[in-house]
């Protein structure tokens, strides 16, 4: 089935050096940049020259993959017929053990993509990227962004300093719910922190699987503290975490809520029911089996066609050759995730085309 003039709900511009930031960053922060020679922000879960950073025809030299306009423009816009794409630029801003710098670095990458990406093409929007160790901070950058209604969403890393349902985080919740901007928490980690329970892992094997635990904690703590009580309107996005782990998440989340729902009597209806209205899933990585039955099998224990996002994770690769949407999803599903759950996730893009 086509999938022209989709909405591509993950892509990634790179970011070339700190030198294209630098620009965006008062005279304090560009000169401590340039003094102390500090460059390569890129986050450690996509090293630049990994095979998943960027598939091989997509390359362009030794350049950091999806640092280039015109290739992005030609490959992830024109490439899949998207009728909007939206940046999610991963950059040190929301890793930086500074939370000034770490705010200057946010801010320069949000004003950076404004400039040099949703300024050249008309089909391209963005996620606010924020300093999520300071919350007061990142609720300041939401603000000074908020009403350039480009900026579609808020992007935050799925595994942070602390558990995401604690009130540390509510004020940028509540600034999301106030600009009608979901959160979107991709994969990766700040790698301060063991990405495990049980300590450091020894390979990258261990380190990518293990982010469905960071995935499943966080959207488990978000139910269990009550955030979807507090902010009913708030949606959120998990982006890059894999699908195919939710069906025994929800499972699992249901039981258990069952047996213990006295302890948080806050939480008055069942996760699942919590999950499909305030959950969407980008549906690249699809961590799905070969067999499309079996996938399409799977699919149906999510119990909604209103969860999956369409996404190419471009220029990531996880995927063979154009085929960013594997066997096993259906017809009506796949024009479900590449318009209408799209369009009903993101307030601002129904804006757009109204």
């Amino acid at each position: 089935m086509s999938i022209s003039d989709a909405i591509d709900c993950d892509i990634h511009p790179g970011v070339p050096t700190i030198k294209a930031l630098l620009p965006y960053m008062n005279d304090y922060w560009r000169e401590a940049f340039i003094a102390r020679g500090q460059d390569n922000f890129q986050p450690a879960s996509y090293l630049p020259n990994s095979p998943i950073a960027c598939r091989s025809d997509w390359r362009d030299g030794d350049a950091i993959p999806g640092s280039n306009f015109d290739l992005l423009q030609k490959h992830a816009l024109d490439g899949f017929s998207a009728r909007f794409a939206i940046c999610n630029v991963l950059y040190g801003g929301s890793f930086s053990i500074s939370e000034t710098m770490g705010a200057a670095i946010c801010s320069a990458v949000n004003d950076w993509v404004r400039a040099a990406w949703l300024a050249r093409d008309p089909r391209l929007r963005a996620s606010i990227v924020v300093p999520t160790q300071n919350p007061r901070l990142a609720v300041e950058e939401i603000e000074r962004l908020a009403g350039d209604r480009r900026f579609v969403q808020i992007l935050m890393p799925v595994a942070l300093d602390m558990m995401l349902g604690k009130q540390h985080y509510w004020p940028i919740f509540e600034a999301a719910t106030r600009h009608d901007l979901p959160i979107g928490l991709h994969a990766g980690s700040l790698y301060r922190y063991a990405p495990t329970t049980n300590g450091w892992p020894s390979h990258y094997l261990q380190d990518y699987v293990s982010n469905n635990h960071a995935f499943e904690s966080q959207l488990l703590s978000l139910i269990s503290q009550g955030v979807f009580v507090k902010f009913p309107e708030l949606k959120i996005v998990l982006i890059e975490s894999g699908v195919t782990w939710l069906p025994g998440f929800l499972w699992r989340a249901r039981k258990t809520w069952r047996a213990v729902r006295p302890e948080v009597p806050w939480v008055d209806e069942s996760p699942i029911e919590i999950v499909r209205r305030h959950v969407r899933l980008t549906a690249q990585p699809i961590d799905g089996p070969g067999d499309p039955a079996i996938l399409e099998r799977v699919l149906n224990q999510i119990g909604s066609d209103d969860m999956l996002l369409f996404a190419t994770d471009y220029p990531h690769w996880q995927f063979d050759a154009d085929r960013v949407l594997p066997e096993g999803v259906s017809a009506r599903l796949i024009e479900k995730m590449t318009h209408d759950n799209p369009l009903a996730t993101y307030p601002r893009l129904r804006e757009t085309i109204q």
